[in-house]
């Protein structure tokens, strides 16, 4: 049962990068279907669609932006002052669960800093 633990923890990190890709790779190859259906038909590809396809739009196509690093950082706060509460919740029961659970919480605490950092930078150098 001790091994049930770790084993889900990693199936699940691995679910977390495995899945999104597997759904993007089925989309992708509907697109490409769809392409090669309309190519075979003779109809013309409209040239914003050729465009889209050449350019790599990142994350849900949006451009980085400052009020986007702010929400991405409080986002990432959140998870980590949760997983903080998470810790003093559990050390109720285990004492010892503590410490670990709030060195594994400053992670994202930092990233989340980071990301807000950057927005509020980004919102004066813009200004």
């Amino acid at each position: 049962m001790e091994i049930l633990v770790p084993l889900a923890l990693f199936a699940m990190i691995a679910a977390l990068v495995i899945v999104p890709r597997y759904f993007k790779s089925i989309e992708r190859q509907k697109v490409a279907d769809t392409l090669r259906v309309a190519l075979e038909r003779g109809e013309p590809l409209p040239p914003e669609l050729i465009d889209a396809l050449q350019t790599d739009t990142g994350s849900k196509g949006l451009p980085p932006s400052p009020q986007r690093d702010l929400r991405t950082g409080i986002i990432w706060l959140g998870i980590g002052v949760g997983l903080a509460c998470f810790g003093v919740a559990v050390s109720f029961e285990e004492a010892d669960a503590l410490y670990p659970m709030l060195g594994v919480s400053a992670f994202p605490i930092f990233i989340g800093l980071a990301f807000i950092l950057l927005g509020v930078l980004g919102k004066s150098k813009s200004s």
